[in-house]
Order: structure tokens, then sequence, then C-alpha cells
């Protein structure tokens, strides 16, 4: 996000009406109450001249407080521009990927794409981390959360068949592996993405993926198109179904998914700057020159 935005642009609706009452005013010309109305000039013009009238006072004071009070709608708004620091608050929002490294898996010809696919998410991360677990017939926490992402890549990367020394596919241990990284990290909220074929994808599974919601985080799959499996996971989880050829897809997905979540957890000023606190000083100006001693 860039350059301003209004973080509540519902109080600009009250500008018209004080634009309105500024323009009755203004025409009303009430310095005087209706004596101008009914006094001749010549008269006023004496009255001036030797000091029994004050010219514009009044009208003065009453714009001085309009001016004041649209500096309080316009604080109110709340005119924010995006905090360079913002990247400081990444450890709120993260990104656990899960892949399973069984034979099916790695001996398949998709092999390559999945690999792909990863790469393409974690290039679209910008400031989330991203975290590695891979699962076989055992879990085990492959890389640590970080920011880190080219390293992340590369760990990626070189996962083979031989990764994991546990035969078998329980994806669902994976997911546990996840849970753990996901309270380890206490992470507000987290995507967690499984890269699988469908093995192992059973009510053990399916408990995993409740349990990661419950948690706070939101599965996903990337699985080989036809997957029935992996749809009923996915829906489970809270996530989505992608192919292995959909990694930018993927990525997109991710890129928009934590902050979006985040903002709707009340977390909005951890990316935002709201300078409507300076407005207010700013409308004290128009307030305090209505005080102005008289002169003797």
């Amino acid at each position: 996000m860039s350059g301003l935005v209004l973080l509540r642009p519902w109080w600009l609706l009250a500008l018209p009406v004080l634009a309105a009452f500024a323009l009755w005013l203004w025409r009303r010309r009430a310095r005087l109450g209706d004596w101008e109305r009914v006094v001749r000039p010549e008269m006023m013009a004496a009255l001036r001249r030797l000091g029994h009238v004050e010219t514009g006072r009044r009208g003065a004071q009453g714009l001085g407080a309009l001016a004041a009070a649209a500096l309080v709608v316009l604080a109110l708004s709340g005119p924010a521009t995006s905090r360079r620091e913002a990247a400081a608050f990444r450890n709120l929002d993260g990104v656990i990927f899960v892949l399973d490294a069984s034979p099916s898996m790695t001996g398949a010809e998709g092999w390559g794409q999945v690999l792909t696919a990863g790469r393409a998410a974690m290039a679209g991360l910008g400031a989330r981390p991203a975290a590695l677990v891979v699962v076989a017939g055992d879990a085990y926490h492959a890389a640590d959360l970080s920011a880190d992402h080219r390293e992340l890549a590369q760990t990626w990367q070189l996962v083979d068949g031989e990764t994991v020394p546990d035969p078998g596919s329980r994806p669902w241990l994976g997911l546990a592996r996840a849970a753990e990284v996901l309270a380890e990290a206490r992470l507000v909220s987290a995507d967690v993405v499984l890269f699988t074929d469908g093995g192992g994808l059973g009510p053990q599974t399916l408990e995993a993926a409740a349990a990661l919601r419950e948690d706070g985080a939101r599965l996903s799959v990337v699985a080989p198109d036809g997957t029935q499996a992996a749809d009923v996971l996915a829906r489970e989880g809270g996530g989505e179904v992608f192919s292995p050829v959909q990694g930018v897809a993927l990525a997109e997905f991710l890129a928009g998914a934590g902050r979006a979540r985040l903002e709707r957890a009340e977390y909005p000023l951890l990316f935002l700057a709201d300078h409507g606190r300076m407005l207010l000083l700013a409308a004290l100006v128009p307030l305090l020159l209505g005080f102005r001693r008289r002169p003797a």
C-alpha cells in the first residue's frame, strides 16, 4: 500500500454540512446581529470611528470555529500513510511449507513442477517469514521460520527421496509439526501449504487440518489435478487447492492473504501511521486565535 489512505472515510460526510453552515454564516454576515440592517450606514460608520463597535470580531470567531471543526473532521477520518517499519511486524504472520518427500512424490514425473511451484511461492512472500517441514514416514523441521527466502529456496531445492530416512507417507505428521512451528513462533495468523501427491490423506490428516484452523492457520494444498482428497482437505483447512503448474497463482494467493487477515483482525495500524493527531493540534490554532485579549 502506498500514498495517503483514510482509515475512517465516513467522517468526511460531515464536511458538506460544515460548508453549508459556513456559507449561511457568510451570507448572513452576523457580525452585529441585525443592527447593520436597521442602522443607517453613516451612523454605523460614526459608531465605528468612536470605537463603540468592533468590526468583524464575531464573524472571525465563527469562521475560526468552523475551520477548527473542519480540521477535527479531517483528523477523525484517519489520514494515514504506510509505515516504513512495517516489515518489523512480519512475525505476526508467516507461511509454513510442508513438503511430502516420500518416494512416490520425489520419483514422480511431476517432481520438478512441485519444486518450481514452491520456489515461485517463496518469491512472492515479500516480508512474510517462511519455514519448511519435510515429511515421509516421519516429519522434520528442515528450515526455521525466517525472512531469508533465498536460503529457504536453496534448502527446498535440495530435498529428494533420501532427505527423510523414514519410509512411508504420513502427511498428518507434517501438519502436526507445522502446528508446533506456529506455536513456537507465536504467530497471530499463518498459511500452511502442503505439497502432496494425495498419499496418506485420510481422517488423521483431516483432524490435523482442523487443529491448524483452530490455531489461526489456513491450510492450502498443492496436489495433482483430480485429487479429490486434496479438495476435501483444503475445505477442512479453510484454504485452496493448487496444481503444481499454478506456482504463480499460489504466490499471488500467499502475497495478499496474510496482510488482509491481519487488517480484518484489527491490526491495520501496524502497517499504517495515523496522522490525525497532528491535525487535531492544527485545529487548536484557529480556536486560540478566538481567545485574543481585547486592547485596553
